[in-house]
């Protein structure tokens, strides 16, 4: 276990589902990165509120947070409050250790 990682403990009916949920989080950050360079506000916010509605249902509160946080900035045309929320979500994806219950 790596000492800044953070555990998330997931339901081990969803073990096969959790890595292809987490490359498509991945995805999204480079999305909305892109979308940032073309002032695409609506499709970052489009993109947090997804993750807003998914995160918790496959075990990852912290992704819903971060994705209504993405959402919200996204409204509010706070995009500095983006990048932020970006860059944790990325440290979050590569510092979770996921144990199956």
């Amino acid at each position: 276990m790596e000492q800044n990682s953070t555990i998330v403990k997931i339901d081990k009916d969803l073990e096969d589902l959790i890595p292809g949920y987490l490359e498509n989080r991945r995805r999204d950050v480079i999305s909305i990165r892109e979308a940032l360079k073309k002032n695409d506000l609506d499709a970052i916010r489009i993109l947090g509120h997804s993750m807003k509605g998914s995160g918790g249902g496959y075990g990852f509160d912290r992704i819903t947070e971060i994705g209504k946080l993405i959402e919200e900035s996204a409204k509010n045309t706070d995009k500095e409050g983006i990048i932020g929320h970006i860059d944790g979500l990325s440290r979050y994806l590569d510092h979770i250790e996921i144990i199956y219950e």
